[in-house]
C-alpha cells in the first residue's frame, strides 16, 4: 500500500501533540522562549506579547497553523505554568487562574490557544483589563479548585470560559480533552453554563458544551467530529467496541453509527498510521488492520476512515454522508460504549 503523506498532513500530525503557535511563547517574534531561564525577571523579559494589528482583544496574534514553530504541547505548558507562577506574585489575593491557563496547568490538550498571556479571573462583575504579561477578566466565581498552591477554576467553569473565548474548534478540543479528563457530564456543564447567561459569547458556549465528548481520545478525532458538525451531519458516539453476535471481541473503533452500521476511523498522517508503535513494523501493522477492517465489513459494518490531509481538505463529509445514505443488511454484530477513563480526583473549596 502506498502511504499517503504531504506536508500539510505531517505538520498537522505533529500538532496532534503540540499546539501551532499563535503569537505565543515570543515577545513579539523577537523575543526568547518562554521559560528559557528559571529566574522571574529573564521569563517576564521573554514572554511578553505585543499587540499588533488584527490581534484579536486579550488573546494574543491569531496565526494560522504553520508548518514551523510547532513546540511540544509539554514544553509549551510547563512554559507557561512558569509564566504562571512568575506573575501571580504581582495579583491580587484571591485573584483565581481560569481559561486556558487553568487547562495548561491540569495538562490539558490545546490546539491553536495563545498562551502569551496569564489569564486570571477575580470575583466581581466586569473591571476586566489586558496588560502586557496578563489578561484579567471580571466576572462571579464562587469556588476554585486548588493545584498545586494555586487557586484555579474548576473544570466545569474552565471548559465554560474557554467556550466563550476561544475558536469553537478549539473550544471543542479542550472541553473533550477536560469533559474526560475529571469526568464531567451534561449536568454539571449545564449548571455552570447556566451561571453564564448573560455574558459574551454566551450564543457559541452552548453550541460548544453540545458538541462536547469526554471519550475523544485526540485533538483529530475532536476536530472530525467539529467537521462532521460543520457539515451537517448527524454526530457519531465515540469509542466503540465492536462485537460479535455471540460477544467476541473485534477491535475498537474511534466513531460509530450503530443503527446506520457505519463506523469511522481516524488515521493521522497516513491511513492506518495510528496503529504503527515505536519500534512496529508498519507493513505488519497495515495487514493487521486490513485483516480487521475486512471482518468487520464481513460482519456488515461500513467503515470509512480519514487521515489529517483528508480532514483539512473536507474530504471525509461526502464519503460519510453517502454511506449514512447507503441501505444496507442489519450488521450481525453489535457495538458497545468503551469504558470512559477514571475522573482525575480535584480538591474544590468555596470562595
Amino acid at each position: 500500500m502506498t502511504t499517503r503523506t504531504t506536508t500539510a498532513a505531517a505538520a498537522m500530525e505533529t500538532a496532534a501533540e503540540t499546539i501551532a503557535t499563535s503569537a505565543e511563547g515570543t515577545a513579539g517574534g523577537g523575543g526568547r522562549p518562554c521559560g528559557a531561564s528559571g529566574s522571574r525577571r529573564a521569563l517576564l523579559e521573554g514572554c511578553g506579547a505585543q499587540r499588533g494589528p488584527g490581534q484579536q482583544r486579550g488573546h494574543g496574534r491569531q496565526r494560522r497553523p504553520a508548518q514551523h514553530g510547532l513546540v511540544p504541547t509539554s514544553g509549551r505548558r510547563e512554559q507557561h505554568r512558569q509564566l504562571i507562577r512568575a506573575v501571580l506574585p504581582d495579583l491580587a489575593a484571591g485573584t483565581v487562574v481560569s481559561h486556558q491557563s487553568a487547562a495548561a496547568l491540569y495538562g490539558t490538550t490545546l490546539w491553536r490557544t495563545p498562551l502569551d498571556r496569564v489569564c486570571v479571573t477575580r470575583n466581581r462583575r466586569g473591571g476586566g483589563r489586558t496588560r502586557p504579561f496578563t489578561k484579567v477578566h471580571g466576572s462571579p466565581v464562587d469556588s476554585a479548585a486548588e493545584l498545586d498552591g494555586l487557586l484555579v477554576t474548576t473544570p466545569a467553569r474552565t471548559v465554560v470560559d474557554l467556550a466563550l473565548t476561544l475558536p469553537f474548534d478549539a473550544a471543542v478540543v479542550a472541553g473533550d480533552a477536560l469533559a474526560g479528563m475529571f469526568g464531567l457530564g451534561a449536568t454539571e456543564l449545564g449548571e455552570e453554563l447556566a451561571r453564564a447567561k448573560g455574558r459574551y459569547g454566551i450564543g457559541q458556549a452552548k453550541q460548544v458544551i453540545a458538541m462536547l465528548d469526554g471519550r475523544s481520545q485526540s485533538i483529530g478525532e475532536s476536530l472530525s467530529r467539529t467537521m462532521i458538525h460543520q457539515h451537517a451531519l448527524p454526530l457519531p458516539r465515540s469509542q466503540g467496541n465492536v462485537l460479535t453476535s455471540d460477544g467476541r471481541f473485534v477491535g475498537r473503533v474511534d466513531f460509530y453509527y450503530e443503527s446506520a452500521g457505519v463506523l469511522c476511523e481516524f488515521d493521522g498522517p497516513t491511513e492506518y498510521g495510528r496503529l504503527l508503535r515505536p519500534g512496529q513494523d508498519l507493513a505488519a501493522a497495515v495487514q493487521r488492520e486490513r485483516t480487521r477492517e475486512t471482518y468487520l465489513r464481513a460482519l456488515g459494518f461500513d467503515v470509512v476512515r480519514w487521515t489529517w490531509d483528508d480532514l483539512l481538505r473536507g474530504r471525509p463529509a461526502r464519503h460519510l454522508r453517502s454511506a449514512l445514505a447507503t441501505r444496507r443488511r442489519r450488521p450481525d454484530g453489535r457495538i458497545e460504549p468503551a469504558p470512559a477513563p477514571e475522573p482525575r480526583a480535584l480538591t474544590v473549596r468555596a470562595l
